[in-house]
C-alpha cells in the first residue's frame, strides 16, 4: 500500500472532482505563472517525484523535475514526444522505421510545396492530439483543401512554428496497435499491447476500441517492443511511462507513429486496473519516486471504447445507459458530456461522448459486448445556431 500525498496541479478551478478543485489551480498555457505557483508549493511542502500526465503539462513537469533534482528525462526527449516534426526527423537521423513526410508552411504557397509528395497522406498538427486536425488526403487537391481546414483549427494568427507549419505523412495501409509500457533505468517493460479491431483508414482517425490481449504472434509483439525500444533510445528517454501507436503493414513491419512519455489517455487506463492489486496510475507513481512497483499481469480480456462524437450539435439526451450496463462482459460506462454541452466532432474536436471498459475470457468477447452496450446506447442531438449581432 502506498503511503503518499498527491497533490493535483491544473486548470481546474471549476471541477467537480475534489482532489482537483482543491489541488494547485494552474494555467498551462503560462509557464512562468505555473512554475512560480508549483515552486511556492514545493517550500511549503517539498515534492519528492513530479509526473505530468497531459501532453501539455510534460514540458513543465520535466523542467520543475529537473530544476529540483527529482527523477526526469531530459528537456530535449520530452520534447521530441510532443513534437511530431522534430521526432520525425530524430527518428530517420537513428535509422527508425517511421513514415516518410514533409514539414508544409502553411503561411506560403502550398501548390509548389506539394508538387513532390507520394499520396495516400496524413496531415498531422505538429504538437496536437487526440486525432485533432489529422486527416487522410489521396492527392494534391484535398491535400490543399485539408492544409487550410487543419490551419484553421491549429489557429494562424499565432505567429509560432507549430501554427504555421504541418506535418504531412505518408499514410501506411495496415492494423494498428497501441503499445503502454513503462522505462526504468534505461530498460523497456511492456504493460499491454492493445488491438484496435476497428479498421482507421480516414479520412478522420477517431479511436474507438482497445482490446488486450493482442491477437498478434508473439514474435511480431516482440518486433513490436524492439521498435518502440528503438524509439526511446533515439529520443533519449529513460525513465516513465510510455505510449506508442505503431502500423503493422502487409509485410509485417512496424511503423512508429508515436511515441509519448505518458500513460494511455483519458480514462483508457482503467482496462488495465486489477481489483484491489495494480492501478497503471500507482505504478507510475512509483517510477517517479524512484520506487517502482511490480506490475500485476492481467488474466483475463480487457477493453475499453471510446464513445465518438458522429454529429455535430448541442447533447440533448442519452438513453440506454442502464441497458448498456447491463450487457455480459460491460464493467462500467463513464459519460464524459452532460446535456446541454456543445458536441464537435472530428478533426475540429477533441474529445469523446465517455467510455465503455468491458472484461472477459477472450479479446472477441470483449469486442462483442463493447459493441452491443454502444448499440443500446442513443444521442438525441439537435443543431447548434450560432446568433451573432447583423
Amino acid at each position: 500500500m502506498m503511503n503518499i500525498e498527491i497533490l493535483i496541479a491544473s486548470p481546474g478551478e471549476h471541477s467537480f472532482v475534489s482532489e482537483i478543485k482543491e489541488g494547485l489551480h494552474i494555467d498551462l498555457n503560462n509557464f512562468k505563472s505555473s512554475l512560480a505557483t508549483v515552486l511556492q508549493q514545493h517550500k511549503l511542502f517539498p515534492f519528492t517525484g513530479i509526473i505530468g500526465t497531459e501532453d501539455t503539462a510534460v514540458g513543465l513537469s520535466t523542467y520543475l523535475a529537473r530544476k529540483l533534482k527529482l527523477i526526469h528525462n531530459s528537456e530535449k526527449s520530452v520534447e521530441l514526444t510532443h513534437r511530431k516534426d522534430l521526432a520525425r526527423q530524430r527518428l530517420t537521423e537513428k535509422n527508425c522505421v517511421v513514415p516518410r513526410h514533409w514539414l508544409i508552411n502553411i503561411k506560403q504557397a502550398l501548390t509548389s510545396q506539394l508538387e513532390h509528395i507520394t499520396w495516400p497522406c496524413v496531415i498531422k498538427p505538429l504538437n496536437m492530439s487526440a486525432s485533432r486536425g489529422v486527416i487522410r488526403v489521396n492527392n494534391s487537391q484535398e491535400a490543399h483543401i485539408g492544409c487550410l481546414r487543419v490551419a484553421k483549427i491549429i489557429g494562424v494568427e499565432d505567429e509560432s512554428f507549430e501554427s504555421t507549419h504541418l506535418l504531412l505523412e505518408q499514410y501506411i495501409e495496415g492494423l494498428e496497435v497501441a503499445f503502454e509500457g513503462y522505462l526504468h533505468e534505461g530498460k523497456l517493460h511492456q504493460l499491454a499491447l492493445f488491438d484496435k479491431p476497428n479498421p482507421l483508414t480516414g479520412p478522420y482517425f477517431e479511436e474507438t476500441i482497445y482490446v488486450t490481449p493482442s491477437s498478434l504472434s508473439p514474435r511480431m509483439q516482440q518486433h513490436i517492443h524492439k521498435r518502440v525500444f528503438q524509439a526511446c533510445q533515439a529520443y533519449g528517454l529513460v525513465t516513465g511511462p510510455i505510449h506508442a501507436e505503431l502500423r503493422i503493414d502487409t509485410e509485417d513491419e512496424a511503423w512508429i507513429l508515436e511515441v509519448a512519455n505518458r500513460t494511455i489517455g483519458g480514462d483508457c487506463a482503467r482496462t488495465l486496473d486489477v481489483a484491489g492489486k495494480y492501478s497503471l496510475e500507482k505504478l507510475i507513481i512509483s517510477l517517479a519516486i524512484g520506487d517502482p512497483q511490480t506490475s500485476t499481469i492481467m488474466t483475463r480480456a480487457s477493453g475499453v471504447m471510446m464513445i465518438p462524437i458522429e454529429k455535430g450539435g448541442i447533447l440533448q439526451k442519452i438513453s440506454g445507459i442502464e441497458r448498456a450496463k447491463q450487457v455480459q462482459h460491460i464493467t462500467d460506462i463513464k459519460m464524459n458530456i452532460s446535456p446541454g454541452n456543445k458536441l464537435l466532432p472530428l478533426p475540429e474536436g477533441n474529445q469523446y461522448l465517455g467510455y465503455i471498459f468491458a472484461q472477459a475470457s477472450t479479446p472477441e468477447e470483449v469486442v462483442h459486448a463493447l459493441n452491443t452496450a454502444y448499440s443500446n446506447l442513443d444521442f438525441k442531438v439537435t443543431e447548434f445556431f450560432s446568433l451573432t449581432p447583423g
